[in-house]
């Protein structure tokens, strides 16, 4: 429940703009970025799929060269 809230948040701010400090990458997204990864690698991650500009700005965050490199290099912890 205090994940959703926090998503409630995070959603009506992407939805004004593309990243979490404006339209540009900022330290605030590459922040989110590691604990997000793994929390995407559970049973939960399907809660993404009630917060549409959440999404988004993941699979933004996701496409990123620079991203895809490190995430290449993350091994997410077995369940």
């Amino acid at each position: 429940e205090k994940l959703k809230k926090v998503l409630e948040v995070y959603e009506a701010r992407l939805s004004k703009h593309s990243y979490l400090a404006g339209d540009f990458v900022s330290f605030a997204d590459l922040n989110h970025f590691p604990k997000t990864f793994y929390f995407m690698a559970t049973p939960h991650a399907s809660l993404f799929d009630s917060y549409p500009h959440v999404k988004a700005w993941w699979e933004r965050i996701m496409a990123r060269p620079a991203v895809k490199k490190i995430a290449a290099a993350m091994v997410p912890p077995k369940a």
